[in-house]
């Protein structure tokens, strides 16, 4: 067998789009053994689009959905892991897309694909369809970043967005690493806790509060990859908010169906933490 490589290529979108997409991640695996892929929950939307062998989930964040393979893949946020087959060659952009711009791209809340998964083209076909067809007939990182910055731009419209408020919160949420208290956040919009959490979560399709644990969940995630092996997980725990090491455990055992170092053990280099990855070089 080939040896195992992994190449993994960071860009910032396009100033237009830069307040609802933090960063494209170009990512290439090539030689490893085939297997599962953990898609784990995250502050972003899943929004990839593949280059050669297509998507295959074959078990859905809701399980009520049946497996797919996607060739541009959309879906919101969600709380649980999606499993992923692959062959040992996995190549594509993964465009990290906040639920700040569903609207602008999608038209509709992300609350809409709160824990569904769909073919981009579902979405918007045109985008979709633009996406997948400019993404995959580009052979070098640079010309796939300036396509999807292409399309996206094209299809943005930036006069839809959710609302200063919510758009305040969320990032409020996401700069804390997830630790921002809720009652807090409510008093500075000017709004009940109850009023935000509806407002919230019609919009994003997770209350603040399971917004927050997921993007805690995240930081200590992206921690456990990218932090030296003397630091514990006690000490990942204290840093990210937790309670204690139970307590992270506890929220792993939900958001990822497995416990953190089961979680080390099985996963292969990941196109979701490309900073670990450059790091570990």
């Amino acid at each position: 067998r080939m040896e195992a490589t992994t190449e993994v290529v960071t860009a910032a979108p396009a100033p237009v789009l830069a307040a609802f997409i933090d960063r494209y991640v170009g990512y290439r695996l090539t030689g490893f053994a085939p297997g599962l892929h953990r898609g784990m929950p995250s502050r972003h939307m899943t929004f990839i689009v593949a280059v050669g062998p297509t998507i295959d989930v074959i078990e859905q964040t809701d399980p009520r959905q049946a497996p797919a393979n996607y060739r541009c893949v959309l879906s919101g946020l969600q709380a649980s892991p999606a499993m992923i087959a692959h062959n040992g060659f996995q190549e594509g952009v993964a465009i990290e897309l906040t639920p700040l711009g569903c609207r602008v791209l999608f038209g509709m809340p992300a609350s809409e694909l709160w824990d569904v998964t769909i073919e981009c083209s579902q979405a918007q076909r045109i985008l979709g369809d633009q996406l997948a067809d400019a993404v995959q007939s580009q052979k070098d990182w640079p010309s796939r970043f300036a396509a999807c910055d292409r399309a996206l731009t094209l299809a943005a419209r930036s006069e839809i967005h959710p609302g200063l408020e919510l758009t305040w919160a969320w990032r409020a949420l996401v700069s804390t690493g997830g630790t921002h208290p809720i009652n807090p956040l409510a008093d500075k919009i000017g709004w009940t806790r109850q009023h935000l959490t509806r407002k919230f979560t019609a919009e994003f399709g997770a209350s603040p509060k399971l917004a927050a644990r997921i993007i805690r969940f995240e930081r200590a995630r992206q921690m456990l990859t990218s932090t030296p092996s003397y630091i514990s997980i006690a000490q990942i725990a204290n840093t990210c908010g937790y309670y204690d090491q139970a307590h992270l455990n506890r929220d792993f055992a939900e958001l990822a169906g497995i416990s953190p170092t089961a979680w080390l053990a099985e996963e292969i280099p990941s196109v979701q933490d490309p900073d670990a990855e450059q790091a570990r070089g």
